[in-house]
């Protein structure tokens, strides 16, 4: 089945990938927002580059692509010590190593490679939706603490 001359799964991946990034651009901290940058980049830039059987250059630019994203990734997850972003980091380190197995064998892209390609994409999203809620439920935390902080504040100055 194809919609706009692509297959219902590439609209849905794409429909999920923008929903999750803006998503985590509106409600994530610094962390979801950059990573939700990084995801979407590397979606355009395969889109734009968007490789055909057997072109290598389009391979190899999408090789490197992806150990840019997953370099980037292992940044944000050391600079933010977070798990979540550790996770999409090897995600993306499993797409990067996909591709250039393909890319070393040269071998065509199959079913197994859009398998491992898709269950990598959905597992980078799933991670940034998780990250975004994490962010999410630590705001709403913070408030709470600062809440219950400034209602202690205001009995103690009542007893005085």
């Amino acid at each position: 089945m194809y919609v706009f001359g692509y297959q219902i799964l590439v609209v849905v991946l794409w429909g999920a990938t923008l929903l999750t990034a803006a998503f985590a651009i509106w409600k994530g901290d610094t962390a979801a927002r950059a990573a939700a940058a990084i995801v979407v980049a590397v979606g355009v830039a395969t889109l734009i580059i968007n490789p055909k059987v057997g072109d290598v250059a389009a391979e190899s630019i999408l090789l490197a692509v992806d150990f840019v994203a997953a370099v980037i990734f292992l940044l944000l997850a050391v600079r933010y010590a977070s798990l979540w972003i550790g996770a999409v980091m090897l995600f993306q380190s499993a797409q990067f190593s996909l591709h250039a197995y393909y890319l070393v064998m040269e071998l065509p892209h199959d079913k197994t490679h859009a398998w491992i390609n898709n269950l990598d994409d959905w597992g980078i999203l799933i991670c940034l939706g998780i990250g975004s809620a994490l962010a999410i439920r630590r705001r709403v935390s913070f408030a709470r603490e600062e809440a219950e902080r400034e209602a202690r504040r205001q009995k103690l100055s009542a007893r005085a």
